[in-house]
């Protein structure tokens, strides 16, 4: 792998002021695909724009896969990084369900890490903040024509990013999507490709319009089973004792987030379950009050306390439309391990420089 690393007097540097992914860092990692050669050319050199032709596949069949990861700088000016090996993991799922080349996983990790190391300058130490890292592959061939693409660039670009909802960990607003699916079983639903997020922004924008945070998906076939949320997966605490999820059908995407809480939250002594969640099952628990809490949790905002359910037009508040003991407890836990202020009994966490 060929390092070309930028002046010193090109650097940039962290703004006072994060947003949430419109900053990036002096260097990114790229490689390309062909059939005869593998993966060649691996570089990590300065961020820059990609060139490719208006015919490359990407445009035209959306051929493209990617992941979402962060790393996190620690109170003794360290940076870690959060269970990356599962990043790498789910991308060659996603790129095996979308007929793209695999990425060797020991690879990817040292790329990841050699540019990390090169750009910790752009870690930030701001409370809640952290560098965002978006490995992607898009598929290149000049080809207009249905098929899979024979040439790929795979990269890695990242930036430092704060809170990723301006107003900080206060529960959101969520509404029920009756008219519009997000995926169905058989379909790329539980693949990180663009095409799922892309068929979510109609009814995204719509909803955001009307002063909604999210969107909640339900199933596509039946139209009454409770998939995830735009950005997060999502859990359901009964009696402040009992996570309940949506089990994975083929049309969620199986969150590494999701798989943490899973793991964490029975060593702090509540009972998980995945389960088939039928929607009106759960807002009849939510106006019972058996349903305490809600969530939604994801690289992005790490744990969302849901405040508001809105389905039919009609208001489902929980606790009060205030964040609770449950998600309090789980996100003090699990940006403790990331950020290093608490004990990692599940070995999650790769330095990257301690």
């Amino acid at each position: 792998m060929k390092i070309d690393q930028i002046a010193s007097s090109k650097r940039g540097t962290v703004p006072a002021n994060l947003s949430f992914g419109e900053v990036f860092s002096d260097h990114m990692f790229s490689h390309s695909y062909s059939p005869e050669t593998g993966w060649t050319d691996a570089c990590i050199k300065e961020y820059q724009n990609i060139s490719l032709s208006p015919a490359a596949a990407v445009f035209h069949y959306g051929q493209e896969v990617f992941e979402g990861l962060k790393a996190y700088r620690t109170e003794a000016g360290g940076v870690n990084l959060f269970r990356p090996e599962e990043n790498f993991k789910r991308f060659n799922r996603s790129a095996a369900r979308m007929v793209m080349p695999v990425v060797d996983e020991a690879f990817h990790l040292e790329a990841l890490l050699a540019l990390i190391k090169l750009d910790q300058q752009w870690v930030p130490d701001q409370a809640g903040s952290s560098l965002y890292i978006r490995p992607a592959m898009i598929a290149t061939t000049p080809k207009l024509g249905l098929a899979a693409s024979s040439e790929y660039i795979h990269f890695i670009i990242s930036g430092p990013v704060g809170p990723y909802y301006k107003d900080g960990f206060n529960p959101i607003s969520v509404y029920v999507s009756e008219t519009q699916r997000r995926a169905v079983v058989g379909g790329v639903g539980d693949a990180k490709t663009g095409g799922n997020y892309a068929a979510s922004l109609n009814m995204s924008e719509e909803v955001a319009r009307r002063g909604f945070t999210q969107v909640l998906w339900l199933d596509a076939i039946h139209g009454r089973y409770i998939e995830e949320v735009g950005a997060m997966n999502i859990c359901f605490v009964y009696e402040g004792e009992k996570i309940v999820t949506p089990e994975l059908s083929g049309s969620i995407l199986p969150g590494i987030t999701r798989d943490s809480i899973l793991k964490l939250a029975p060593t702090l002594g509540y009972e998980v379950s995945e389960e088939r969640l039928d929607i009106d099952t759960i807002l009849t628990d939510i106006e019972s009050g058996k349903v305490t809490e809600v969530f939604g949790c994801g690289t992005a905002a790490a744990i969302s306390p849901v405040g508001k359910l809105t389905l039919r037009e009609r208001e489902y508040v929980i606790n009060d439309n205030l964040t609770g003991p449950v998600s309090k407890r789980l996100y003090a836990e699990l940006t403790g391990i990331q950020y290093g202020t608490k004990e990692d009994p599940f070995d999650w966490i790769t330095p990257v420089v301690s």
